[in-house]
């Protein structure tokens, strides 16, 4: 299933606050749907899938990319779930948006892929590029963009900077300091249940 591009509160009813998606919020709490009234007790498969699912839909992956990811984060050693979130909020697309470049992920994403974005002065139009320490980000001097990223980071971001980030908003440069700390991912969500999903397919 390739990226999903439907209406993103549908989403958010079902699944919760996924602030990766959308700064919209649903007035409506019961999800989306006739069957989204009934009260039923989930499935331990229905709860795994959910969490998977956030995953998905929060970072903008299809399920091959999902499932390449985990199986990265398998073969590292440490706790599988979280080095899967590392690898996932150390993507450059999710790295923009946490430093309040852009609103959402995909509107990061749209910025790389029209190749605003450098990395170590080098254009880089690949969003799931792996952000290291030392990386040092800027906007493309001569940027037609350049107006619209300042106005998203003059705007409130919906997640705190993290600390392993840093940014100048003047100069609209950021630097890597480090990797990801659990506490500082901005998704609410049980990984251990993802990895449990792909161990029993």
């Amino acid at each position: 299933m390739s990226r999903y591009r439907g209406p993103r509160l549908r989403i958010i009813r079902r699944l919760g606050e996924l602030p990766g998606l959308t700064r919209k919020q649903s007035k409506k709490i019961l999800p989306a749907g006739e069957h989204g009234q009934q009260a039923r007790k989930p499935s331990e498969y229905a709860l795994r899938l959910e969490e998977k699912q956030k995953i998905r839909y929060n970072y903008g992956l299809s399920e091959k990319q999902l499932l390449k990811n985990v199986k990265a984060a398998k073969k590292v050693q440490g706790s599988t779930g979280l080095v899967l979130l590392q690898i996932l909020e150390m993507r450059l697309d999710n790295t923009l948006f946490r430093l309040g470049l852009a609103p959402t992920i995909p509107a990061a994403r749209q910025l790389i892929n029209h190749k605003h974005i450098l990395v170590n002065d080098q254009i880089v139009s690949i969003c799931s590029y792996q952000c290291k320490p030392g990386d040092k980000l800027s906007i493309k001097s001569k940027s037609s963009s350049n107006k619209v990223i300042k106005k998203y980071s003059e705007s409130p971001s919906l997640v705190n900077l993290p600390s392993h980030l840093e940014i100048d908003k003047n100069k609209l440069t950021a630097k890597v300091n480090g990797v990801v700390e659990r506490n500082w991912v901005g998704l609410e969500l049980n990984e251990l249940l993802v990895v449990e999903y792909y161990s029993r397919k």
